[in-house]
């Protein structure tokens, strides 16, 4: 398998060398980058483009490593045996497979995404590398051991909440996707938009990479929040020229909510405004 690109994802040369180098060495791809830079959406594109099945496993601050594998439900068993069930007999009837279990059953390879592998206890992650080294799990209530039919394409994302641990990035392949810069995110914009206004565009990109370098942001605008406000500046129809101004700090653009998301930045940008325009 090799991974050539996708029409509804930008992929930069170095990242689309990094999905194969991943591939080749049948390691983990550990990506990181800026929250909004399409870390997710990247094992989708991947999947979509190899045609093969994708499974998602989002992580919570509450994921346990044995939750991808399975999870024993006693309590079913424990109301079933109470009703007289005859399914009780058999314990393999209270085994939910997990994602990785699923994914290790295929009939065909598959792309498994572990989505925001910082969220979870520093634990979790090395609890999973004999797993994705050996390809294979032991299941204690049934006796059998789990072997994958074929290894899987595994993603996995961090936004470098929390350090991980060293024994679990040696096994991984790393790549950092980094912030896109003009030329990459007007190709980003084209996938989006693709009959937008080139002086719109050009306004837009003006403003968000103006935002971005404002200095003491908590906050900057992602990719996907300039996403966001061009749709809204395409549905209420705003003119390029209302994005327009001699000193792009000295205005607060329209419709700002879609890109500064909290008060302290809407109120930083607002104080920088006040200072720009009593400056003149």
């Amino acid at each position: 398998m090799r991974f050539e690109g996708s029409q509804d994802y930008v992929t930069t040369p170095d990242l689309m060398l990094a999905v194969n180098a991943a591939i080749k060495l049948q390691r983990p791809l550990l990506i990181k980058g800026e929250p909004g830079t399409g870390k997710t959406m990247l094992a989708e594109q991947v999947a979509d483009a190899l045609g093969v099945p994708l499974l998602q496993w989002h992580i919570k601050s509450t994921t346990k490593a044995q939750q991808g594998l399975y999870e024993y439900d006693a309590v079913s068993r424990l109301r079933d045996s109470q009703l007289g069930e005859d399914r009780v007999k058999d314990i393999a009837n209270y085994i939910l497979k997990g994602v990785l279990w699923q994914a290790f059953d295929a009939e065909t390879p598959t792309v498994v995404l572990i989505d925001e592998i910082d969220k979870a206890d520093i634990e979790f992650p090395n609890d999973l590398l004999r797993e994705l080294d050996r390809m294979e799990f032991h299941v204690y209530e049934t006796r059998e051991t789990v072997r994958a039919r074929h290894r899987p394409i595994v993603f996995i994302t961090s936004n470098n909440e929390k350090e991980l641990p060293d024994a679990f990035l040696r096994r991984c392949f790393f790549h950092y996707i980094r912030f896109p810069d003009r030329d990459t995110m007007q190709r980003i914009v084209d996938v989006h938009f693709p009959g937008l206004k080139r002086d719109l565009l050009r306004e837009a990109l003006e403003v968000f990479f103006g935002l971005r370098d404002v200095p003491g942001l908590k906050k900057k605008p992602s990719t996907s929040e300039l996403i966001d406000w061009l749709k809204l500046l395409v549905a209420e129809d705003i003119p390029p020229e209302a994005l327009r101004a001699k000193d792009q700090k000295a205005a607060v653009p329209p419709l700002a909510g879609a890109l500064l998301k909290n008060e302290q930045d809407l109120h930083l940008f607002e104080r920088l405004v006040f200072m720009a325009r009593n400056n003149r």
